[in-house]
């Protein structure tokens, strides 16, 4: 917003004041438009990747019940029980589940909720064709948190560039610009003061 106040008409001006304020007017412009449009952009392209693995996902991942034997008789369970649940790790248990094709499958699984630890309970439980137990399919929910944040990282990653490179282009006029004021004073900045030096 500096840069922009150097378009008034002054008689101070230089010319390298009005080339910042064309700088700073086209980041202005690029980010109110381009960054938006970016994550926009990304956060659709986000979405549409991502909702394409999920429907894959839930072509090939079931949702089943898996039933609570006991706990699992090879562990043994070191939580603190006066720390809270979030921070207590998660025991596992002897369960059984069926396969999409229908077959019961047993085997051990890690305890999602910690009121699913005795016999009889249960939990749902996403698997594989071959019924082993894999990560929970991505939902409509979970596909649009995704989009957002990559838009919305998007659209800040390129207003922080825009903003960077206005900073060098600035720099390097500025740089170019106490150089050129160097020169100046070293042509006459020591004829100052002299006597007879016409100054």
């Amino acid at each position: 917003m500096v840069g922009l106040r150097r378009w008034r008409h002054n008689p101070l001006r230089r010319p390298t004041d009005l080339a910042e304020a064309w700088v700073a007017l086209a980041a202005l412009l690029l980010i109110v438009f381009a960054a938006p449009a970016a994550g926009w952009a990304a956060g659709r392209l986000t979405g549409a990747s991502l909702t394409e693995a999920a429907r894959l996902q839930h072509q090939r991942h079931h949702l089943t019940t898996a039933h609570v034997l006991g706990p699992d008789p090879g562990e043994a369970w070191a939580g603190d029980p006066d720390a809270p649940l979030s921070t207590q790790p998660r025991p596992s248990v002897k369960a059984y589940w069926k396969a999409p094709d229908g077959d019961r499958i047993t085997g051990t699984l890690p305890v999602p909720r910690p009121d699913a630890r005795d016999e009889g309970d249960t939990f749902p439980l996403w698997t594989d064709r071959q019924g082993r137990p894999v990560a929970r399919a991505l939902g409509p929910d979970g596909v649009r948190e995704h989009a957002v944040l990559a838009g919305i990282g998007t659209a800040l990653v390129a207003a922080g560039l825009v903003e960077g490179a206005r900073r060098l282009v600035v720099r390097r006029m500025v740089r170019r610009r106490y150089a050129w004021l160097d020169r100046e004073w070293a042509g006459t900045g020591p004829d100052w003061g002299r006597a007879g030096a016409g100054s």
